[in-house]
Protein backbone atom coordinates (compact mmCIF):
# COMPACT_ATOMS: atom_id res chain seq x y z
CA UNK A 1 0.00 0.00 0.00
CA UNK A 2 1.70 3.19 -1.20
CA UNK A 3 1.73 6.04 1.28
CA UNK A 4 0.64 9.61 0.49
CA UNK A 5 3.01 12.27 1.85
CA UNK A 6 1.91 15.47 3.60
CA UNK A 7 3.43 18.32 5.55
CA UNK A 8 0.55 17.96 8.03
CA UNK A 9 -2.11 15.37 8.74
CA UNK A 10 -4.92 16.46 11.03
CA UNK A 11 -6.87 13.66 12.73
CA UNK A 12 -10.38 14.99 13.37
CA UNK A 13 -12.60 17.37 11.42
CA UNK A 14 -14.19 19.26 14.32
CA UNK A 15 -13.72 22.96 15.18
CA UNK A 16 -10.11 22.41 16.25
CA UNK A 17 -9.20 20.09 13.41
CA UNK A 18 -10.72 21.92 10.46
CA UNK A 19 -9.48 25.28 11.74
CA UNK A 20 -5.95 23.87 11.99
CA UNK A 21 -6.17 22.35 8.51
CA UNK A 22 -7.38 25.56 6.89
CA UNK A 23 -4.75 27.69 8.62
CA UNK A 24 -1.97 25.28 7.68
CA UNK A 25 -3.10 25.31 4.06
CA UNK A 26 -3.19 29.11 4.08
CA UNK A 27 0.42 29.05 5.25
CA UNK A 28 1.48 26.84 2.35
CA UNK A 29 1.52 23.39 3.97
CA UNK A 30 0.28 20.35 2.07
CA UNK A 31 -2.47 19.22 4.42
CA UNK A 32 -4.92 16.37 4.88
CA UNK A 33 -7.83 16.22 7.32
CA UNK A 34 -9.08 12.76 8.36
CA UNK A 35 -12.64 12.44 9.72
CA UNK A 36 -14.33 9.20 10.74
CA UNK A 37 -17.89 10.57 10.56
CA UNK A 38 -19.71 10.99 7.22
CA UNK A 39 -20.01 14.72 7.88
CA UNK A 40 -17.29 17.14 8.94
CA UNK A 41 -17.69 19.42 11.94
CA UNK A 42 -17.12 16.99 14.78
CA UNK A 43 -19.23 16.86 17.93
CA UNK A 44 -19.88 20.61 17.94
CA UNK A 45 -21.60 20.88 14.57
CA UNK A 46 -23.21 17.44 14.50
CA UNK A 47 -24.31 16.55 18.04
CA UNK A 48 -23.26 19.43 20.26
CA UNK A 49 -23.06 23.22 20.06
CA UNK A 50 -25.02 23.78 16.87
CA UNK A 51 -28.00 21.41 17.17
CA UNK A 52 -28.45 22.29 20.83
CA UNK A 53 -28.55 26.02 20.06
CA UNK A 54 -30.98 25.41 17.18
CA UNK A 55 -33.32 23.63 19.61
CA UNK A 56 -32.80 26.28 22.28
CA UNK A 57 -33.77 29.03 19.84
CA UNK A 58 -36.82 27.13 18.57
CA UNK A 59 -38.03 26.33 22.08
CA UNK A 60 -37.46 29.94 23.15
CA UNK A 61 -39.67 31.22 20.32
CA UNK A 62 -42.38 28.78 21.43
CA UNK A 63 -42.06 29.92 25.03
CA UNK A 64 -42.24 33.60 24.04
CA UNK A 65 -45.29 32.96 21.86
CA UNK A 66 -47.07 31.44 24.83
CA UNK A 67 -45.99 33.90 27.51
CA UNK A 68 -44.95 37.30 26.11
CA UNK A 69 -46.40 37.98 22.67
CA UNK A 70 -49.69 39.22 24.13
CA UNK A 71 -47.86 41.86 26.17
CA UNK A 72 -46.47 43.24 22.91
CA UNK A 73 -49.93 43.33 21.36
CA UNK A 74 -49.36 40.27 19.20
CA UNK A 75 -52.36 37.93 18.96
CA UNK A 76 -51.73 34.43 17.62
CA UNK A 77 -54.21 32.15 19.36
CA UNK A 78 -53.06 29.01 21.12
CA UNK A 79 -49.46 28.09 20.31
CA UNK A 80 -48.65 24.47 19.50
CA UNK A 81 -45.46 22.55 18.85
CA UNK A 82 -44.57 20.26 15.95
CA UNK A 83 -41.59 18.19 17.15
CA UNK A 84 -40.95 16.70 13.71
CA UNK A 85 -40.70 20.16 12.12
CA UNK A 86 -38.55 21.44 14.99
CA UNK A 87 -36.13 18.54 14.51
CA UNK A 88 -36.15 18.94 10.73
CA UNK A 89 -35.13 22.59 11.08
CA UNK A 90 -32.31 21.59 13.43
CA UNK A 91 -31.06 19.07 10.87
CA UNK A 92 -31.12 21.69 8.10
CA UNK A 93 -29.02 24.03 10.22
CA UNK A 94 -26.52 21.24 10.94
CA UNK A 95 -26.39 20.13 7.29
CA UNK A 96 -25.83 23.65 6.00
CA UNK A 97 -22.99 24.33 8.41
CA UNK A 98 -21.26 20.99 7.88
CA UNK A 99 -21.51 21.51 4.13
CA UNK A 100 -19.88 24.91 4.62
CA UNK A 101 -16.97 23.28 6.46
CA UNK A 102 -16.43 20.88 3.57
CA UNK A 103 -16.48 23.76 1.08
CA UNK A 104 -14.03 25.70 3.25
CA UNK A 105 -11.53 22.82 3.26
CA UNK A 106 -11.98 22.19 -0.45
CA UNK A 107 -11.49 25.89 -1.26
CA UNK A 108 -8.14 25.76 0.56
CA UNK A 109 -7.19 22.52 -1.21
CA UNK A 110 -7.10 20.44 1.97
CA UNK A 111 -7.42 16.72 1.18
CA UNK A 112 -10.49 15.36 3.01
CA UNK A 113 -10.13 11.68 3.91
CA UNK A 114 -13.02 9.80 5.53
CA UNK A 115 -12.20 6.86 7.78
CA UNK A 116 -10.84 6.04 11.23
CA UNK A 117 -7.26 7.22 11.64
CA UNK A 118 -4.65 5.45 13.73
CA UNK A 119 -1.01 6.25 14.37
CA UNK A 120 1.33 3.49 13.23
CA UNK A 121 4.50 5.41 14.02
CA UNK A 122 5.75 8.90 14.77
CA UNK A 123 5.20 10.05 11.21
CA UNK A 124 2.68 7.53 9.89
CA UNK A 125 -1.10 7.35 9.93
CA UNK A 126 -3.26 4.47 8.75
CA UNK A 127 -6.84 5.26 7.72
CA UNK A 128 -9.45 2.51 7.60
CA UNK A 129 -11.73 2.40 4.58
CA UNK A 130 -12.25 0.68 1.30
CA UNK A 131 -9.48 0.65 0.42
CA UNK A 132 -7.44 1.56 3.52
CA UNK A 133 -4.89 4.34 3.13
CA UNK A 134 -1.44 4.99 4.52
CA UNK A 135 -0.24 8.57 5.12
CA UNK A 136 3.23 9.86 5.86
CA UNK A 137 3.34 13.23 7.61
CA UNK A 138 6.11 15.55 8.69
CA UNK A 139 3.72 16.76 11.39
CA UNK A 140 0.48 15.42 12.90
CA UNK A 141 -2.24 17.18 14.87
CA UNK A 142 -4.49 15.00 17.04
CA UNK A 143 -7.96 16.55 17.23
CA UNK A 144 -10.23 13.54 17.77
CA UNK A 145 -12.52 15.20 20.32
CA UNK A 146 -14.46 13.54 23.14
CA UNK A 147 -17.50 11.44 24.01
CA UNK A 148 -20.08 11.53 26.84
CA UNK A 149 -18.90 9.91 30.06
CA UNK A 150 -21.16 7.27 31.58
CA UNK A 151 -22.00 7.12 35.27
CA UNK A 152 -21.22 3.86 37.13
CA UNK A 153 -24.47 2.03 37.83
CA UNK A 154 -26.29 4.07 35.17
CA UNK A 155 -25.23 2.77 31.74
CA UNK A 156 -26.54 4.38 28.57
CA UNK A 157 -29.14 2.40 26.63
CA UNK A 158 -29.73 5.08 23.99
CA UNK A 159 -33.50 5.15 24.54
CA UNK A 160 -34.45 5.62 28.19
CA UNK A 161 -31.08 6.43 29.74
CA UNK A 162 -29.42 8.73 27.26
CA UNK A 163 -26.49 11.03 26.62
CA UNK A 164 -26.71 14.55 25.21
CA UNK A 165 -26.60 13.06 21.69
CA UNK A 166 -29.93 11.24 22.07
CA UNK A 167 -31.47 14.13 24.03
CA UNK A 168 -31.14 16.20 20.83
CA UNK A 169 -33.27 13.69 18.95
CA UNK A 170 -36.32 12.88 21.11
CA UNK A 171 -39.40 12.24 18.95
CA UNK A 172 -41.74 13.47 21.67
CA UNK A 173 -41.64 15.74 24.71
CA UNK A 174 -40.94 13.70 27.86
CA UNK A 175 -43.46 14.09 30.67
CA UNK A 176 -40.79 13.78 33.34
CA UNK A 177 -37.17 14.31 32.34
CA UNK A 178 -34.47 13.55 34.88
CA UNK A 179 -31.02 15.05 34.35
CA UNK A 180 -27.96 13.84 36.21
CA UNK A 181 -25.48 16.70 36.27
CA UNK A 182 -26.02 20.42 36.76
CA UNK A 183 -23.38 21.61 34.31
CA UNK A 184 -24.03 23.73 31.25
CA UNK A 185 -25.00 20.82 28.99
CA UNK A 186 -27.65 19.53 31.38
CA UNK A 187 -29.05 22.99 32.08
CA UNK A 188 -29.25 23.90 28.38
CA UNK A 189 -30.94 20.67 27.29
CA UNK A 190 -33.19 20.85 30.32
CA UNK A 191 -34.24 24.33 29.18
CA UNK A 192 -35.21 23.02 25.73
CA UNK A 193 -37.54 20.33 27.05
CA UNK A 194 -38.88 22.40 29.95
CA UNK A 195 -40.05 25.10 27.52
CA UNK A 196 -41.70 22.46 25.36
CA UNK A 197 -43.69 21.11 28.30
CA UNK A 198 -41.59 18.59 30.24
CA UNK A 199 -41.23 18.51 34.00
CA UNK A 200 -37.47 18.69 34.55
CA UNK A 201 -35.53 17.56 37.63
CA UNK A 202 -31.78 18.16 37.84
CA UNK A 203 -29.79 15.93 40.20
CA UNK A 204 -26.40 17.37 41.15
CA UNK A 205 -23.97 16.05 43.76
CA UNK A 206 -22.42 19.50 44.35
CA UNK A 207 -24.14 22.33 46.25
CA UNK A 208 -24.18 24.55 43.12
CA UNK A 209 -25.01 24.30 39.43
CA UNK A 210 -22.34 25.10 36.80
CA UNK A 211 -19.74 24.98 39.53
CA UNK A 212 -17.06 27.01 37.72
CA UNK A 213 -19.37 30.04 37.52
CA UNK A 214 -18.94 33.16 39.64
CA UNK A 215 -20.93 32.56 42.83
CA UNK A 216 -23.09 35.67 42.64
CA UNK A 217 -24.06 34.93 39.05
CA UNK A 218 -24.58 31.23 39.74
CA UNK A 219 -26.96 31.92 42.62
CA UNK A 220 -28.91 34.32 40.42
CA UNK A 221 -29.18 31.74 37.65
CA UNK A 222 -30.33 29.04 40.05
CA UNK A 223 -33.06 31.33 41.38
CA UNK A 224 -34.27 32.21 37.87
CA UNK A 225 -34.31 28.60 36.68
CA UNK A 226 -36.31 27.52 39.72
CA UNK A 227 -38.81 30.25 38.92
CA UNK A 228 -39.07 28.91 35.36
CA UNK A 229 -40.04 25.49 36.70
CA UNK A 230 -36.82 23.51 37.12
CA UNK A 231 -36.63 21.22 40.16
CA UNK A 232 -33.12 20.93 41.59
CA UNK A 233 -31.89 18.16 43.85
CA UNK A 234 -28.52 19.54 44.94
CA UNK A 235 -25.98 17.70 47.10
CA UNK A 236 -27.63 14.51 45.94
CA UNK A 237 -25.76 11.40 44.80
CA UNK A 238 -27.11 8.92 42.25
CA UNK A 239 -26.61 5.30 43.33
CA UNK A 240 -28.18 3.52 40.37
CA UNK A 241 -30.85 3.62 37.70
CA UNK A 242 -32.89 0.87 36.12
CA UNK A 243 -35.53 0.71 33.39
CA UNK A 244 -38.72 -1.28 33.83
CA UNK A 245 -42.10 -0.93 32.18
CA UNK A 246 -41.16 2.25 30.31
CA UNK A 247 -40.08 4.01 33.50
CA UNK A 248 -36.56 4.89 34.70
CA UNK A 249 -36.25 4.50 38.47
CA UNK A 250 -33.30 6.39 39.94
CA UNK A 251 -32.03 5.63 43.43
CA UNK A 252 -30.62 8.81 44.99
CA UNK A 253 -29.05 9.59 48.34
CA UNK A 254 -29.12 12.96 50.09
CA UNK A 255 -28.45 13.84 53.72
CA UNK A 256 -28.14 10.15 54.54
CA UNK A 257 -31.56 9.26 53.13
CA UNK A 258 -32.22 7.05 50.09
CA UNK A 259 -35.09 7.88 47.77
CA UNK A 260 -36.44 6.55 44.46
CA UNK A 261 -37.29 9.03 41.69
CA UNK A 262 -39.18 8.06 38.53
CA UNK A 263 -38.79 9.52 35.02
CA UNK A 264 -39.76 8.56 31.49
CA UNK A 265 -36.35 9.73 30.23
CA UNK A 266 -33.05 10.09 32.08
CA UNK A 267 -30.30 12.30 30.62
CA UNK A 268 -26.82 11.70 32.01
CA UNK A 269 -24.54 14.76 31.73
CA UNK A 270 -21.62 14.10 34.06
CA UNK A 271 -18.87 15.24 31.72
CA UNK A 272 -17.01 14.02 28.67
CA UNK A 273 -13.86 11.97 28.17
CA UNK A 274 -11.18 12.39 25.50
CA UNK A 275 -11.31 9.98 22.55
CA UNK A 276 -7.79 8.61 22.69
CA UNK A 277 -8.33 4.83 22.81
CA UNK A 278 -8.43 4.33 19.01
CA UNK A 279 -5.61 6.70 18.09
CA UNK A 280 -2.74 4.21 18.41
CA UNK A 281 -0.81 6.52 20.72
CA UNK A 282 1.38 3.66 21.91
CA UNK A 283 2.73 3.24 18.37
CA UNK A 284 4.16 6.74 18.56
CA UNK A 285 5.34 6.47 22.17
CA UNK A 286 2.70 8.84 23.59
CA UNK A 287 1.11 7.98 26.94
CA UNK A 288 -2.16 9.67 27.95
CA UNK A 289 -2.80 10.47 31.60
CA UNK A 290 -3.89 7.16 33.19
CA UNK A 291 -6.57 8.83 35.32
CA UNK A 292 -8.08 11.46 33.02
CA UNK A 293 -7.15 10.15 29.57
CA UNK A 294 -5.86 13.60 28.56
CA UNK A 295 -2.74 13.99 26.44
CA UNK A 296 -0.29 16.36 28.07
CA UNK A 297 1.26 19.01 25.84
CA UNK A 298 3.65 21.91 26.21
CA UNK A 299 2.85 25.58 25.65
CA UNK A 300 3.18 25.04 21.89
CA UNK A 301 0.68 22.10 22.07
CA UNK A 302 3.41 19.56 21.29
CA UNK A 303 3.11 16.11 22.83
CA UNK A 304 6.13 14.15 24.07
CA UNK A 305 6.84 13.58 20.36
CA UNK A 306 7.90 17.00 18.96
CA UNK A 307 6.23 16.49 15.56
CA UNK A 308 2.88 15.35 17.01
CA UNK A 309 0.53 17.95 18.47
CA UNK A 310 -2.74 17.54 20.39
CA UNK A 311 -5.58 20.05 20.77
CA UNK A 312 -9.16 20.51 21.91
CA UNK A 313 -10.88 17.95 24.08
CA UNK A 314 -7.82 15.69 23.99
CA UNK A 315 -5.83 18.07 26.20
CA UNK A 316 -6.51 19.51 29.67
CA UNK A 317 -8.74 22.55 29.95
CA UNK A 318 -12.38 23.40 29.27
CA UNK A 319 -14.00 21.32 26.52
CA UNK A 320 -15.11 24.25 24.39
CA UNK A 321 -15.25 24.48 20.60
CA UNK A 322 -13.67 27.94 20.51
CA UNK A 323 -10.83 26.79 22.77
CA UNK A 324 -10.17 23.94 20.32
CA UNK A 325 -10.23 26.36 17.37
CA UNK A 326 -7.74 28.67 19.07
CA UNK A 327 -5.44 25.74 19.78
CA UNK A 328 -5.78 24.46 16.22
CA UNK A 329 -4.81 27.87 14.88
CA UNK A 330 -1.84 28.13 17.24
CA UNK A 331 -0.57 24.63 16.45
CA UNK A 332 -0.81 25.19 12.70
CA UNK A 333 1.10 28.46 12.93
CA UNK A 334 3.81 26.86 15.08
CA UNK A 335 4.22 24.04 12.56
CA UNK A 336 4.55 26.61 9.77
CA UNK A 337 7.34 28.36 11.67
CA UNK A 338 5.24 31.29 12.84
CA UNK A 339 4.20 32.44 16.31
CA UNK A 340 1.31 30.51 17.82
CA UNK A 341 -0.11 30.92 21.30
CA UNK A 342 -3.37 30.59 23.22
CA UNK A 343 -4.20 32.98 26.04
CA UNK A 344 -6.16 30.71 28.34
CA UNK A 345 -7.08 33.65 30.57
CA UNK A 346 -9.12 35.11 27.71
CA UNK A 347 -11.36 32.20 26.76
CA UNK A 348 -15.06 32.95 27.27
CA UNK A 349 -17.49 30.47 28.80
CA UNK A 350 -21.18 30.68 27.87
CA UNK A 351 -24.36 29.00 29.09
CA UNK A 352 -27.20 29.43 26.57
CA UNK A 353 -30.08 29.39 29.01
CA UNK A 354 -32.61 32.22 29.28
CA UNK A 355 -31.18 34.41 30.65
CA UNK A 356 -27.83 33.63 29.10
CA UNK A 357 -24.70 33.52 31.22
CA UNK A 358 -21.27 34.45 29.92
CA UNK A 359 -17.93 35.02 31.60
CA UNK A 360 -14.22 35.45 31.03
CA UNK A 361 -11.28 35.61 33.40
CA UNK A 362 -11.32 35.15 37.15
CA UNK A 363 -14.35 34.79 39.41
CA UNK A 364 -14.62 36.66 42.70
CA UNK A 365 -13.99 33.38 44.51
CA UNK A 366 -10.77 32.85 42.57
CA UNK A 367 -9.35 36.32 43.25
CA UNK A 368 -10.10 35.86 46.95
CA UNK A 369 -8.42 32.45 46.96
CA UNK A 370 -5.32 33.91 45.31
CA UNK A 371 -5.17 36.86 47.66
CA UNK A 372 -5.41 39.43 44.87
CA UNK A 373 -6.55 42.90 45.99
CA UNK A 374 -9.65 43.63 43.92
CA UNK A 375 -12.69 45.80 43.37
CA UNK A 376 -16.02 44.96 41.74
CA UNK A 377 -18.54 46.92 39.75
CA UNK A 378 -22.09 45.64 39.26
CA UNK A 379 -24.83 47.07 37.10
CA UNK A 380 -28.32 45.52 36.81
CA UNK A 381 -30.22 45.34 33.54
CA UNK A 382 -33.21 46.91 35.28
CA UNK A 383 -31.47 50.23 34.63
CA UNK A 384 -30.66 49.51 30.98
CA UNK A 385 -32.85 51.20 28.39
CA UNK A 386 -32.46 48.53 25.71
CA UNK A 387 -33.34 45.78 28.17
CA UNK A 388 -36.49 47.72 29.12
CA UNK A 389 -37.53 48.02 25.47
CA UNK A 390 -36.71 44.38 24.86
CA UNK A 391 -38.87 43.36 27.79
CA UNK A 392 -36.19 41.38 29.62
CA UNK A 393 -34.44 43.13 32.50
CA UNK A 394 -33.35 40.01 34.38
CA UNK A 395 -29.65 39.94 35.23
CA UNK A 396 -26.55 42.05 35.66
CA UNK A 397 -23.00 42.74 34.53
CA UNK A 398 -20.26 42.21 37.11
CA UNK A 399 -16.69 43.38 36.53
CA UNK A 400 -13.71 42.45 38.69
CA UNK A 401 -10.51 44.49 38.55
CA UNK A 402 -7.19 44.70 40.36
CA UNK A 403 -7.51 47.29 43.13
CA UNK A 404 -4.07 48.80 42.51
CA UNK A 405 -3.61 48.56 38.75
CA UNK A 406 -7.29 48.88 37.70
CA UNK A 407 -6.71 46.06 35.19
CA UNK A 408 -9.76 43.98 34.33
CA UNK A 409 -9.42 40.49 35.83
CA UNK A 410 -12.84 39.04 35.09
CA UNK A 411 -16.26 39.81 33.67
CA UNK A 412 -19.48 37.95 34.39
CA UNK A 413 -22.87 38.54 32.77
CA UNK A 414 -26.28 37.07 33.32
CA UNK A 415 -28.96 38.44 31.06
CA UNK A 416 -30.29 38.63 27.53
CA UNK A 417 -27.56 38.87 24.84
CA UNK A 418 -24.83 37.88 27.32
CA UNK A 419 -23.32 35.49 24.77
CA UNK A 420 -22.75 38.38 22.34
CA UNK A 421 -21.76 40.95 24.95
CA UNK A 422 -18.92 38.90 26.43
CA UNK A 423 -16.75 39.53 23.35
CA UNK A 424 -16.07 43.08 24.55
CA UNK A 425 -14.81 41.76 27.88
CA UNK A 426 -12.69 39.08 26.18
CA UNK A 427 -11.01 41.77 24.09
CA UNK A 428 -10.47 43.87 27.21
CA UNK A 429 -8.80 40.98 29.04
CA UNK A 430 -6.70 40.11 25.97
CA UNK A 431 -5.40 43.67 25.71
CA UNK A 432 -4.98 44.22 29.46
CA UNK A 433 -7.60 46.99 29.56
CA UNK A 434 -8.53 48.80 32.74
CA UNK A 435 -11.88 49.77 34.18
CA UNK A 436 -11.01 53.33 33.22
CA UNK A 437 -10.69 52.18 29.61
CA UNK A 438 -14.12 50.52 29.72
CA UNK A 439 -15.75 53.46 31.49
CA UNK A 440 -14.31 55.89 28.94
CA UNK A 441 -15.34 53.92 25.87
CA UNK A 442 -18.39 55.41 24.17
CA UNK A 443 -21.14 52.80 23.80
CA UNK A 444 -24.10 53.12 21.47
CA UNK A 445 -27.41 54.03 23.09
CA UNK A 446 -29.63 52.24 23.78
CA UNK A 447 -27.72 48.95 23.83
CA UNK A 448 -27.28 46.07 26.25
CA UNK A 449 -23.53 46.69 26.04
CA UNK A 450 -23.91 50.01 27.85
CA UNK A 451 -24.14 47.90 31.00
CA UNK A 452 -20.39 47.27 30.67
CA UNK A 453 -19.66 50.97 30.83
CA UNK A 454 -22.08 51.43 33.73
CA UNK A 455 -20.56 48.53 35.67
CA UNK A 456 -17.10 50.07 35.25
CA UNK A 457 -18.40 53.42 36.46
CA UNK A 458 -20.10 51.76 39.44
CA UNK A 459 -16.83 50.58 40.99
CA UNK A 460 -16.08 52.11 44.38
CA UNK A 461 -12.31 52.29 44.89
Amino acid sequence: MAASAYDLVVIGGGPGGYTAAVRAAQLGLKTACVEKWPRLGGVCLNVGCIPSKALLDSSEYFHLAKTQFAEHGIRIGEAGIDIAQLMARKERVVRDLTDNVRKLLETHKVDIIHGTAKLTGRDRVEVSGDPPRALVAKNIILAAGSEPAALPGTPFDGKMIVSSTEALQFDRVPQDLGIIGGGYIGIELGSVWLRLGARVTVIEMLPDIVAAMDGQVGRRLLRVLKKQGFTFRLETRVASAQVEGGIVTVQVEAAGKIEALEFDRLLVCVGRRPLTRELGLESAGIEPDPETGFIHVDAALRTSVPTIYAIGDLVPGPMLAHKASAEGMAAAQTIAGKFGEVNYDAIPAIVYTAPEVASVGLTEEQVKERGIPYVTGVYPFTGNGRAKCFGDTEGLVKLIAHRKTDRLLGAHIIGARAAEMIAEAVLAVEFGASLEDLAGTVHGHPTFAEAFMEAALAVKK
